[in-house]
This record gives structure tokens, C-alpha cells and sequence, in this order.
């Protein structure tokens, strides 16, 4: 059979060094999904960039052929003029790139920067290409297609974002589809979905795909034949039956043991009766009002957080965990105090066992600055959060600069020191954020909150963009520090099996409402609400024998009136967080 895509001795290099991507070749069939897998820096994307001719100026191809087959006969991309290359990007082969923020322009609506690739390649008219829009933001998830299409992307959180990405992509049925890593910012219950869709297109148009990523779960679902990169060469390639049922090569072996996975269940031991608590959040709400989108519309008002009671004992880790849009990151946000909650509701801290508590929502300038000192936060896309201007030695003692604290020399000091408890060498100061690859980046910015000696640090998705590999070390980086340091974490993910690891407490919220909460081994083992069941089942698995059932996905992340009776809400009618067992609570009608 004559393959969609064929990639032959591809070698890359910058500039005059050895080349970084080396010998590499593979075929893509019609209708078929290859996986390109490893971990950051083993050149997938590069390779992808490459079969689209978009690789950065100072790269240069050695050598190589990639060929196209399809509904214009055999075209070789690689000797294609510019010109003729721009009719096949976006219409034959279309790209899912990792970080949408980077990839959509700030200045234009999404709706019009995904109608463009229809007005561009099939010379639709704006009224049917809205039309068409609007259908695919329906498929990929946005529960309101209109607000999405007339929003600006700095107005979506990071998965709504990446949604638009994906309909972007697809929206004009492309023959081949590259996405590197498509899923990495959404949660689960969404990237179940958005991959039940791929592959239901793939069905109706004969789509074929390449996946990059390093989640094997995700491979084990999507692909048919795996290619196992690393440092620019193949190591391992084949069937994925065969690989991910019995990998050969030691390094494939290696990403195997890094994958995170939910433990076995252990024996629930019941917290003290006195709690030493750092932070607690005792009923509260924030409430954003949304700007009319046309003349005499009313505003509305979106419920980011509702009737939110948390307790985080000191030395401990609480995780809270939702789809994007849940209200994650506003409780994180309420938290640290950049948001005020709306009357009523409560945010108390205590910087000292047994201390005073602070009133977060209340405090005064001095008050402010003191607490800022005590609480951090670690982003979760380190490269935005590190100013690309900056050497990381200005990014880190930043922080002493603005609260006046040590001499330059002791600053300096303080910040190598930082670098050394991560794992990093003081030498590196110097250098600015390019310079350092995802999980360094990720480092930096986990010594940069250390830099004042917090009490809290509140993590939002912090190993989301890392492949399985560096993702291990961040987490036992950050265990290795908590328990040194009895620092406390607030942790916000969409990975439950990150999650599991991890956490001491778990909290599930939906739709700005904590719909469960437990320890991690009663959540995972013995969940309850029809959400929290969603998202176990979501959670893809490295087993080809244990694909995601995608029916119970539906039905728990479906709107709270397809619950049942038992745990159906509305914005007037809101069942009570219920105790359901000893130190398991569940949001249902008693």
C-alpha cells in the first residue's frame, strides 16, 4: 500500500554543527495514527516541523525526503517552492502546536483566526464559515460555541485555548494531522473527549495523524505504530500492540517506570483531631460580570467559585482538581489574595503554628507585603512566567530587591544556593530562559518561589507541558522539598495520577462547586459523584487491552441535569457537600 507520508533519511542540523535529528525515516497510512515518543529535546517536533517546511531560521535540513501522497498524486514537500507549500499547510496538512498562547494572535477573535482557514483553502463565504465554525467549537467542547467564537484568547483559560487550537486544525478536514501534543493542557475528561473526536474523524474523512507526545496512556488509545526518539535518533519502532506490550529497548523501558499511574488502594487513617491548618477558605464565592455581547443584551454573571470550604494543614498537600473552567485556579487565586471573594466568604492564613490568623480578603499594605513574603506561586508555563530579558540570576533575586531583603552579594548567594536545592548549577545565572529546556525552565521557577522562604506555595498544573521522565523529577523535587522544608502546597492539576502521588486531600470541583473530596486512596478506589467517576474513567492508561470508556466520560462530564436525581443542580437548587463516609464528602441530595 502506498503510504499518505513518507519521511526517508531526514537528518537536521543548526547552522554548522552535527546534526541534531539523524537518519530518521517512517511511513504514515491513510487513516492511520503514528506516535513520535520521548521525552523533551529528543527532536519530535523539530521532525514535524520539518515534514511542514516551518523549522526555525538557523536550522538547516542535511538531508532527506518527505513525500505526500493523495488527491494530487505524489508531490516531494521537501523540493516544493514556498509559494506552493503555503496550499498545503492548513488544508492538506494542518498542525496542532503545544502552546496555543503562542500560536493565536492576541489582536483577533478566535472565531475569525479558525474562519480564516476556510476563507483561505475552500473560499467559503464568512456566513457558512461561521456556520462550520461554530459546529466544530460544538464538537471539541466549548459549552457556549458563540461566547468562544466571539472571545479574544487572552480571555479563555489554557485548555479553552488549546480547544480552539484543535478546531483550528480540523475544521477543514485536513488528509494529515501533526499534533504535538494536543491534550497536554486539558484535562482529562475533555482530552478523552477531544480524542474520541480525532478518531471519529478520522473515520468519516480517512484522516491520518502523527501524535507527538509523551503520555503512553494516550499512545495506547490513538496509535497504531509507535517511533520511540531519542537525542534526534529512533530507538524503538513498530506495531504499538507490540511496543507497548513488550518495549525492547532499555530507554522505552525507562519511559515506561517514569509514567505516574493511581496506586493501590491503602488503609484510610483518620486526620487528627487538631489540626495545625495554614489556610482555610470557609464559604467562598467569586462572581465575575460577563460584558453584554450586543445592544439591550443583559449582562451575565459567570460563578467562578461558589460556596468554597477548604482546610490545608500545614506540611500537607491539597489538591483540587476540574476541568478547565471548574474554578481551579480562581480558588488558587482567592487564596493567594489577588482576588478579593464575594461578601461573605472567608480566607484565613497562619503564617506560625498556633498563631494569628490572617484575613487574606482584609488585610492591610503592611499585611500584604508580609504575606506576599509567605506565599508563592509556581506557573504553569515556566517560560512565560521568566522574562526572556532577564538573566535567571536578575529573575531570582528580584524578589530580595522588592522587599529590601540582603545585600547584592548575599542575594546572589541565595539565589545560587536556590539553584543547587533544585538540582541546577550556580553557573547557569548567567544564562537567560532559552537557554534552559522545559524542566529546567520548570525548576527555575519552583527556586525562584523559594527564594523568600515561603510557607505556602500554591502549584497551578506545574508538570502539565513536561514529558513523563521530567516529570518524575519535578515531583520528587517538590516532595523532596516540602518534606525538608514542611513547606505546604496548594496543588491545581488535571492529572489524577499526579494527583494521587502527591496529595494528602483531594477536592473535585465543577462548574465553581467542590463536588467531592477525600484522601486520594477513598477518591480513586471508592468515588462517588458521577463526575469524579468520569474523570477515573478518563484517565488513559499505557494498556492497548484498557482503552477509555468514553460512554461514562460522557455522562459525568455532560451538563448536572444528566447526574440523576441524586446529584442534579441548578443555579438556584444546589445540593449540600455531604459526609458519606468518615473523611469523604459527596455534593448530593441527602
Amino acid at each position: 500500500m502506498t503510504p499518505l507520508l513518507s519521511v526517508e533519511d531526514l537528518s537536521i542540523s543548526f547552522g554548522e554543527g552535527d546534526p541534531v535529528i539523524r537518519d530518521i525515516g517512517f511511513e504514515v497510512q491513510q487513516g492511520e495514527t503514528l506516535a513520535l515518543v520521548g521525552e523533551s529535546g529528543s527532536g519530535k517536533t523539530i521532525t514535524c516541523r520539518a515534514v511542514l517546511r516551518i523549522l526555525p531560521r538557523a536550522a538547516r535540513i542535511r538531508s532527506g525526503k518527505v513525500t505526500l501522497n493523495g488527491r494530487d498524486g505524489q508531490v516531494v514537500l521537501s523540493d516544493l517552492s514556498e509559494r506552493r507549500m503555503r496550499d498545503v499547510r492548513g488544508d492538506r496538512i494542518s498542525m496542532i502546536f503545544q502552546e496555543p498562547m503562542r500560536s493565536l494572535s492576541p489582536l483577533h477573535r478566535i472565531g475569525n483566526q479558525v474562519s480564516e482557514v476556510l476563507w483561505l483553502h475552500r473560499g467559503m463565504s464568512e456566513r457558512e464559515a461561521r456556520r462550520q465554525v461554530l459546529d466544530t467549537f460544538n464538537r471539541v467542547g466549548f459549552p457556549d460555541p458563540d461566547r468562544a467564537y466571539r472571545s479574544y484568547p487572552f480571555e479563555m483559560s489554557g485548555g479553552m485555548r488549546q480547544r480552539a487550537m484543535i478546531a483550528m486544525a480540523m475544521v477543514a478536514k485536513p488528509d494529515l494531522l501533526i499534533a504535538d501534543e494536543p491534550t497536554t493542557a486539558l484535562d482529562v475528561t475533555t482530552q478523552a473527549q477531544v480524542l474520541g473526536l480525532i478518531k471519529d474523524l478520522q473515520q468519516e474523512t480517512g484522516m491520518a495523524m502523527i501524535l507527538v507526545t509523551h503520555d503512553l496512556g494516550v499512545v495506547a488509545n490513538m496509535a497504531e505504530q509507535v517511533v520511540v526518539m531519542h537525542k534526534g535518533r529512533i530507538m524503538e519502532s513498530g506495531s504499538a500492540e507490540a511496543i507497548l506490550g513488550a518495549p525492547a529497548h532499555p530507554y522505552t523501558r525507562q519511559l515506561f517506570d517514569a509514567a505516574p499511574a493511581i496506586p493501590a488502594k491503602t488503609e484510610y487513617v483518620p486526620p487528627p483531631a487538631q489540626r495545625d491548618l495554614i489556610l482555610e477558605l470557609n464559604n467562598v464565592s467569586k462572581t465575575y460580570t460577563m460584558r453584554a455581547s450586543g445592544f439591550l443584551k443583559k449582562e451575565k454573571l459567570i460563578h467562578a467559585c461558589r460556596g468554597i470550604d477548604l482546610t490545608l494543614p500545614r506540611g500537607k498537600t491539597l489538591a483540587i482538581v476540574g476541568e478547565s473552567g471548574s474554578g481551579k485556579t480562581t480558588a488558587a487565586r482567592l487564596a493567594l489574595g489577588a482576588e478579593p471573594p464575594d461578601k461573605g466568604g472567608q480566607i484565613l492564613f497562619r503564617p506560625e503554628p498556633g498563631g494569628q490568623a490572617m484575613a487574606v480578603h482584609k488585610m492591610t499594605r503592611s499585611q500584604r507585603i508580609e504575606f506576599q513574603k509567605q506565599a508563592q506561586m509556581v506557573f504553569q508555563d515556566p517560560y512565560s512566567s521568566l522574562s526572556p530579558r532577564m538573566r535567571i540570576q536578575d529573575a531570582m533575586i528580584e524578589p530580595l530587591e522588592i522587599h529590601q531583603i540582603g545585600s547584592r552579594s548575599e542575594r546572589r548567594d541565595r539565589a545560587a544556593q536556590m539553584l543547587r536545592e533544585v538540582g541546577l548549577n550556580a553557573d547557569m545565572l548567567k544564562r537567560y530562559p532559552h537557554a534552559f529546556s522545559g524542566g529546567q525552565r520548570q525548576r527555575l521557577s519552583i527556586a525562584r518561589a523559594m527564594m523568600l522562604d515561603p510557607k505556602l506555595i500554591v502549584c497551578d498544573e506545574p508538570t502539565s507541558a513536561l514529558d513523563v521522565s521530567v516529570q518524575e523529577q519535578i515531583l520528587t523535587l517538590l516532595e523532596e522539598i516540602r518534606d525538608e522544608m514542611n513547606l505546604s502546597y496548594l496543588f491545581i492539576s488535571h492529572d489524577l495520577a499526579v494527583v494521587a502521588r502527591i496529595a494528602d486531600e483531594v477536592a473535585v470541583m465543577r462548574q465553581g462547586l467542590v463536588v467531592e473530596q477525600a484522601p486520594p486512596d477513598t477518591l480513586f478506589h471508592n468515588p462517588q459523584h458521577p463526575y469524579t467517576k468520569a474523570l477515573i474513567a478518563a484517565q488513559p492508561e499505557p494498556d492497548i487491552d484498557r482503552p477509555i470508556n468514553l460512554k461514562l466520560v460522557a455522562q459525568g462530564a455532560g451538563a448536572p441535569d444528566s447526574w440523576g436525581e441524586a446529584f442534579r443542580f441548578t443555579d438556584t437548587v444546589i445540593p449540600s457537600l455531604t459526609e458519606f463516609e468518615p473523611g469523604h464528602k459527596v455534593r448530593c441530595h441527602a
